[in-house]
């Protein structure tokens, strides 16, 4: 395993971490054994993963529950990064938020407390204050945002900064960067990668549209037909499979799994801290844990980067993974 400092901070976190939505089983990912969830992320542990994400919002609540459940007697080994919900950005819901998530996560801190969303009604500057204080207190080692576009960035750095900024990246989705990869550099935030392997897309198990399931199929990948979706548009499921095809075909080439080779590219990309990759069993951490070690030749990198330049460009610089450009989130 490898590891990286997290933004301008002195906590160093290892390049693959484990997202912790998929563990609470939901119409998204499917029924979970709860005994599968704990060993999975002692088995991350075990392969050197010490940074683990989570949120309130993770089936209210259950997934942070887990997850302190699961580290008590390991929390020294680990760096748990939470969100807090758009629905509590007000100073005093952000303050009880974190209690709430100290008290799931058995914890008297969090390494990274993250807003998970931008609100459009509380003024940014209440947000950051609150956060502020929460990290003057000890509760909070240090402060990150989620889903912030230019726009939110800007806002932000006139008033601070956050150490980092978690986007939806990946080789099938690229759309930060047209723009706010660049920024994150420039202030030295961090980019925290989620969607890492397009839900799934990215491991090589489904190889035409109709394999997916409804759950995973709502992204602006899919078409408006599928019945969960809520973009709107026709989708580019074609140009999707079209990409995974040739992205399966160069890491056959290379005698690499699909999955590592598409984590190692995101982590050969600028401003990359960390890729974030669920999992639900121990096999598939320990498989998605392998990737920091998969170095990629530069020609490589750019080799698969060419496979799925047209998708990027017909996906657009619209970050939001699920909602059209007249409807996005980010701004």
């Amino acid at each position: 395993m490898k590891y990286r400092k997290l933004g301008q901070t002195e906590i160093t976190v290892s390049v693959v971490a484990m997202g912790c939505w998929p563990i609470v089983g939901n119409f998204t990912w499917g029924p979970q054994d709860e005994a599968d969830s704990i060993a999975t992320i002692h088995a991350a542990l075990d392969a050197g993963i010490n940074f683990f994400d989570t949120a309130e919002m993770y089936g209210n609540g259950y997934s942070e529950e887990l997850l302190g459940q699961t580290l008590e007697g390991r929390r020294h080994e680990a760096v748990i990064a939470s969100k807090v919900g758009s629905e509590h950005m007000a100073a005093d819901q952000v303050i009880r938020a974190c209690e709430r998530s100290l008290r799931r996560l058995r914890t008297d801190y969090i390494d990274l407390y993250q807003i998970h969303w931008p609100s459009r009604t509380v003024p940014l500057e209440e947000t950051m204050a609150a956060l502020e204080k929460l990290q003057q207190q000890g509760k909070v080692r240090a402060i990150g945002v989620s889903n912030f576009g230019l726009g939110d960035l800007a806002d932000l750095l006139a008033i601070g900064r956050p150490e980092t900024n978690q986007l939806p990246y990946s080789l099938l989705w690229r759309a930060i960067e047209y723009g706010i990869q660049q920024r994150c550099i420039e202030h030295g935030i961090g980019i925290l990668t989620y969607s890492s392997l397009a839900q799934g897309l990215l491991t090589g198990k489904f190889t035409s549209p109709d394999q997916v399931p409804e759950g995973r199929a709502r992204t602006r990948h899919f078409s408006k037909e599928r019945p969960q979706t809520r973009h709107g548009e026709p989708g580019c499921e074609a140009e999707t499979f079209v990409a995974i095809e040739r992205i399966r075909r160069i890491s056959e080439r290379l005698g690499q799994p699909m999955s590592q080779a598409s984590l190692a590219w995101l982590l050969a990309q600028p401003g990359v801290t960390a890729v974030i990759a669920g999992a639900r069993t121990p096999e598939q951490v320990r498989h998605n844990a392998a990737a920091a070690d998969l170095e990629l030749a530069p020609e490589v990198v750019a080799e698969l980067s060419e496979a799925t330049e047209e998708l990027k460009h017909r996906l657009g610089p619209n970050p939001d993974m699920w909602l059209s450009e007249a409807d996005s989130r980010y701004r």
